[in-house]
């Protein structure tokens, strides 16, 4: 059988990922932790972070080639040298052509090898540049559509003749290549350059163990994780197949160049392979402005095929549907890999963190946000916590006594003796002692029950449906034989129904008004006008529950500060306290609805009712739960700033992209809408050729002299045109689109 390479794309680069023979050895490059960060907004390469990257590589020729290795010698030099090159076993054949390859800026694939008559000896073997040859029409079919065409027919090749004493000796070489090659800089990229025969997955094993024993006299793996890193860096070169790293880069690649905005990025183990991935499109960007504040970050599933862990970073929207931030694929669960990842969306999302983020019960996990987020509230999702019973508990999470004792702890406490008083029932009915986990998540009760972080803001993302979350489509769609690539598709195609669904919402928040069921209540009707219909429907709910308060009672604290108490009879008498300052409208309740949600409670509605306010104060209505949440999302000062402010003109070029990208999605659906975009876009050109004219003008006022009647008229024209048709005209052009927009859609 022919060998065969993978190789993937990168700036118009081709970099070999493996190199399969007959014999099916497999290449793989020693090297330090590598990282690459193939995305920008435009998709472009931005780092390459190697260690060792500026280290000498020890040559594995004779002391005369080493002699020759502090010079630079020429490529008809370098050809000539492999032409005078004899090997004595294929192996060492294929590390000539490698080296040479190497050196001159191009990846090496095995080729094709003849026999002596009768015998299974090899008489010639050819080795090729890893872009020789052409993919054949019928080769492309709907299971590798998404892998990308690297190759480009190139004839460059050696051919090595085996004598009868078994030197292998060079007797064609064919130098020219019908590509660019390598820059110098990213040589080092080049995978099949220097081999190395990987042992059986056992001998493996044996050698990971035998080298942490040396180290630390026996099995045992330190806490950091370090030995735990090193074993998975070396296995991951035999996890993750070639055919898949190169079909999701493909598909990484192809979305880039699809949608300016889309980011991805990638983690090279120590062996150079791929091993950790990060993605994101333009839309979760624009999302993340919006509804970023709140986070949960999902490990709960894991591919079939290569047991990665696949982690999605999911939102809320204004609808209170789920939305997607930007989803990963981790080969382990070490620190080292989920710092890279959470430094890696933090730097997708412009360095802005969120104010909250729910995560698993994880060690790892709990540190880093620490270390990587360190002014995010970390919060632990319940839904997991339950979800962990089972392997945690055994037979103890069968009980239905148990769930609901655990489930008031986690969520209808009001206050934290209430809750310590219900968790020492549950600690003497079940004798907890005994369990080690459940201590452990006591030790972190801060992060999980309710009446004890209820200052932290969550957008009630825990009591979202989660029947359409990832993790349901994740399990429907993966085998063992799904690939990678397979996955991601499947998850955009999910992503795309909750897109499809929040603009279905929008329509009707746009068209139509919530039905009330509380006609005459006019705070209820200001609350209809602003939110969309969901969050509308929850506050109804919430004033009605407090009209079932069978009193209150109200104390006059100074000319304008009210105390009020409500009461409520329903299991048992709860009181809630709400302060109203009447003159300025500031508010707080001790139920922290507000602070955790982002909406008034039943409380403070009744008592603004009570104290005859009208509206909901514009202090406490929160743009993520209006109709308008996405209108001036990119607001920026255009003043106070000097004119070579290098960070400013950064700012203002990241947010106007993200603000066009925004206009250029809305508008595409529709004919009359792309037209309105393109006209606005035309116009403002104009405007702004008009300023710089003027500006021009005012730098090379030697230009006056010249034609001083037709400078003054154009002078005029443009003053004119500058006042009516500025900038801020733009600005203006920009909220007129989204009005029309609105109507339009």
């Amino acid at each position: 059988m022919e060998g065969t390479s993978i190789a993937i794309e990168i700036d118009g680069e081709a970099i070999c990922l493996d190199s399969v023979g007959d014999d099916e050895q497999e290449a793989q490059e020693n090297g330090e932790m590598q990282q690459i960060i193939y995305s920008a907004e435009n998709g472009e390469q931005l780092a390459f972070n190697n260690q060792e990257q500026g280290r000498e590589e020890e040559p594995t020729g004779n002391e005369e080639d080493r002699e020759h290795s502090s010079i630079i010698p020429s490529r008809e030099e370098l050809t000539e040298e492999l032409r005078n090159k004899t090997a004595y076993s294929e192996e060492e054949a294929y590390r000539l052509y490698c080296d040479y390859g190497h050196r001159m800026g191009f990846s090496v694939r095995k080729g094709k090898q003849y026999y002596f008559t009768g015998t299974k000896t090899i008489r010639t073997k050819d080795y090729y540049c890893s872009k020789e040859g052409l993919k054949d029409d019928e080769q492309l079919t709907e299971a590798n559509f998404n892998k990308p065409e690297t190759r480009t027919n190139c004839k460059a090749m050696v051919r090595f003749r085996v004598d009868s004493e078994g030197q292998w000796r060079v007797i064609q070489i064919i130098p020219e290549h019908n590509h660019e090659l390598v820059r110098p800089e990213e040589i080092h990229l080049l995978r099949s350059v220097r081999t190395l025969s990987v042992p059986k997955p056992g001998v493996l094993n044996a050698m990971v163990n035998a080298e942490i024993q040396a180290m630390h006299g026996s099995l045992h793996i330190n806490e950091d994780g370090a030995e735990c890193h090193s074993q998975l860096s070396i296995r991951s070169y035999t996890l993750l197949e070639p055919e898949d790293c190169e079909a999701l880069v493909g598909y990484f690649k192809r979305r880039a160049n699809e949608q300016g905005m889309f980011y991805w990025d990638v983690e090279v183990d120590q062996e150079g392979r791929m091993a950790n991935f990060f993605w994101r499109d333009g839309r979760s960007r624009i999302d993340y402005d919006s509804f970023g504040d709140v986070v949960m970050f999902d490990t709960s599933h894991r591919t079939n095929k290569y047991n990665m862990i696949c982690a999605p970073f999911v939102g809320v929207n204004q609808h209170r549907q789920n939305v997607m931030f930007g989803c990963a694929f981790l080969l382990d669960e070490s620190p080292a890999s989920y710092e890279w990842l959470f430094k890696s969306f933090l730097e997708a999302m412009g360095g802005h963190p969120p104010k909250t983020i729910f995560t698993d019960q994880n060690e790892s996990i709990s540190k880093v946000i620490e270390d990587v987020l360190p002014g995010t509230r970390h919060c632990l999702c319940q839904r997991f916590i339950e979800k962990n019973l089972q392997s945690y508990l055994g037979t103890i999470s069968d009980s239905g006594t148990f769930h609901s004792m655990l489930s008031k702890c986690m969520r209808e406490c009001e206050s934290e003796a209430e809750f310590d008083e219900a968790w020492a029932m549950m600690h003497h009915e079940y004798n907890m002692q005994k369990h080690q986990w459940l201590n452990d998540l006591y030790q972190q009760r801060h992060k999980w029950c309710t009446a004890l972080h209820k200052d932290a803001f969550d957008g009630g993302i825990e009591s979202l449906d989660r029947n359409e979350g990832s993790n349901n489509v994740l399990s429907s769609i993966d085998d063992e034989s799904t690939s990678l690539a397979t996955v991601v598709h499947e998850l955009d195609k999910t992503v795309g129904i909750w897109r499809k669904n929040e603009s279905l919402e929008d329509i009707q928040c746009n068209q139509a008004a919530p039905e009330c069921t509380v006609k005459h209540t006019r705070i209820l009707q200001h609350a209809a006008e602003v939110y969309t219909h969901k969050v509308y429907k929850s506050l109804e709910k919430y004033f009605l529950d407090g009209c079932g308060a069978t009193s209150y009672q109200e104390v006059q604290c100074d000319e304008t500060l009210y105390r009020l108490e409500f009461i409520l009879q329903r299991s048992g008498p709860k009181v809630w306290v709400v302060f109203l300052n009447t003159s300025t409208l500031d508010l707080s309740c001790s139920c922290k609805k507000f602070e955790t949600m982002g909406v008034l409670c039943s409380h403070a509605l009744n008592a603004l009712s009570l104290k005859n306010v009208d509206r909901i104060p514009e202090k406490y209505i929160l743009k993520r739960w209006t109709k308008y949440v996405r209108k001036g999302t990119y607001p920026f000062p255009v003043d106070g700033f000097a004119e070579q402010d290098h960070s400013y003109a950064l700012m203002y070029r990241n947010t106007a992209m993200r603000f066009v990208y925004d206009l250029l999605m809305k508008s595409k659906s529709h004919q009359n809408t792309r037209k309105l975009i393109l006209d606005v876009l035309e116009s403002g050109e104009k405007s702004l050729e008009s300023v710089c004219e003027l500006k021009r003008l005012h730098m090379h006022p030697l230009g006056k002299e010249k034609d001083g009647n037709r400078v003054e008229k154009r002078k005029k024209k443009s003053t004119k045109q500058e006042k009516h048709s500025s900038i801020s005209s733009f600005t203006l052009h920009s909220i007129l689109v989204m009005q029309r927009l609105s109507l339009i859609v």
